[in-house]
């Protein structure tokens, strides 16, 4: 069963230019971390259509109850016409033997509305789609998450001059976007710590640091045993004693390699945590660790969340895009080139 839910919630279009085209683009309709695809019902109902939610709709890892990467809808191309046109993530994957002779995956920003994240998948025969989705099926998911997260990190933007900002650059000469609804509450020269309460749910934001001497410093093993020794030495949880520690018995920690500002390394790990030492606490956290070789110290950012009752993906997300406007010293001046398009051939 089709599941149209958000594609015909806007009662008012607002226009806003766009300055590559020159074109006049609406906004963007759906919320955050939602997704249409575009693909015929007999795919859909295949192993092309069972592929392709494995990964746009696959659980994230590391969460305390099973929630997708994206909440996804389906419509056919008999069915798409302009209502959905401007949906903020636009994910089409046409197979057609009498229009296409290869296969191709072209990304686009802003194609129809503003923001969207844009994908356009052309396969001349099911078992080819399958075979390029196989392939590149992972790079097209990271793509709308990676958007998602892009516009998030505009939203920060406004946000150079907090308190916890501040702190962050007074002790680490980094950048980083935090805004005013979080709360500085620790300040030192190796551990900097925010907190946002508002409404129902907690998120934290914590960074620190200490001299780097070995490669070792940055496998999964490491980090989290580091992790460990600093929640337990700066953050005091409810019960004296206790503090939010790294949980293993459910779902251990995820450690991967990821690019960062201009394919810049960082090391992410995810996971959960809960308290150690008394209180009913827990949550995910997703960590960034990265080498400032300028002071050679090793230099960890670190979001999580606490929302008893509550699902979570969109307050780890929204938190963790904080983590990508993160720039070390040596980053803080350089221009950063502009993706628009993207077109991989096969």
């Amino acid at each position: 069963m089709k599941r149209i839910f958000f594609y015909l919630t806007f009662a008012t279009i607002f226009f806003c230019s766009c300055g590559n085209t020159g074109r006049t683009l609406t906004s963007a309709t759906g919320s955050i971390y939602e997704a249409l695809i575009v693909m015929d019902d007999s795919l859909w109902n295949s192993t092309s259509g069972e592929m392709v939610r494995s990964v746009m709709a696959a659980d994230m890892v590391c969460m305390p109850q099973m929630e997708p990467t994206f909440t996804i809808s389906q419509v056919s191309f008999a069915e798409y016409d302009d209502i959905f046109k401007p949906s903020r993530n636009l994910l089409l994957i046409d197979v057609n033997p009498h229009k296409y002779t290869v296969s191709k995956v072209v990304y686009q920003k802003d194609y129809y509305s503003k923001p969207q994240a844009y994908c356009r998948i052309q396969a001349p025969s099911r078992e080819a789609f399958e075979a390029l989705w196989q392939e590149r099926g992972e790079q097209v998911g990271l793509f709308f998450v990676r958007q998602e997260l892009e516009r998030q990190g505009k939203f920060y933007r406004g946000y150079t001059a907090t308190p916890a900002a501040k702190a962050v650059d007074k002790h680490f000469g980094s950048e980083i976007l935090i805004s005013d609804d979080y709360i500085l509450v620790r300040d030192s020269s190796d551990f900097v710590w925010a907190v946002n309460d508002k409404g129902s749910a907690r998120r934290d934001i914590m960074i620190w640091s200490y001299p780097y001497t070995d490669e070792n410093m940055l496998t999964q093993d490491y980090l989290i045993h580091k992790r460990d020794s600093i929640m337990k030495a700066h953050v005091i949880g409810p019960v004296d004693g206790s503090y939010p520690g790294t949980e293993f018995r459910n779902f251990p920690p995820v450690f991967t390699p990821i690019s960062v500002q201009n394919n810049a390394y960082a090391a992410e790990v995810r996971g959960l945590w809960r308290m150690f030492g008394g209180g009913a606490m827990g949550g995910p956290f997703v960590q960034h660790t990265r080498i400032d070789e300028a002071t050679g110290r090793v230099i960890t950012a670190e979001v999580f969340v606490y929302a008893p009752g509550q699902t979570k993906r969109n307050l780890l997300r929204q938190a963790e895009a904080i983590l990508y406007t993160w720039k070390l010293p040596q980053e803080r001046n350089v221009i950063e080139e502009i993706e628009v398009s993207v077109s991989d051939n096969q």
